[in-house]
């Protein structure tokens, strides 16, 4: 079983940044992909980064690419998303997942085992 929590979510205008950051519990976490997801009010949970088991590769939706950053450090059990440049589309509830099945880039919700409850980012204009 495999316990997530993120943190640094927050309100912050537009052009402004934010870091996200997951923490995990359990020894395997190093065996995972990971990746981040986010939820706007009314609209389902969109893919926004992945990283592979080792954080030799990433991939990222169009709308936050150039923009995002997704690494892990697999010696804290911790995998982050630096968000710069944001806009106020890119507000939504982000979620941190793991995939146990996976150790590859991951895209889909269903590839996903494990999920984190989720922090909110606001972007004001």
């Amino acid at each position: 079983q495999v316990q997530l929590v993120e943190s640094g979510g927050g309100l912050v205008q537009a052009g402004g940044s934010l870091r996200l950051s997951c923490a995990a519990s359990g020894r395997t976490f190093s065996n995972y992909a990971m990746g981040w997801f986010r939820q706007a009010p009314g609209k389902e949970r969109e893919f926004v980064a992945a990283i592979t088991w080792s954080g030799g590769s990433t991939s990222y939706a169009d709308s936050v690419k150039g923009r995002f950053t997704i690494s892990r450090d697999n010696a804290k059990n911790t995998v982050y998303l630096q968000m710069n440049s944001l806009k106020p589309e890119d507000t939504a509830v982000y979620y941190c997942a793991a995939s146990a099945r996976f150790r590859y880039i991951v895209v889909r919700t269903t590839q996903y085992d494990y999920w984190g409850q989720g922090t909110q980012v606001t972007v004001s204009s």
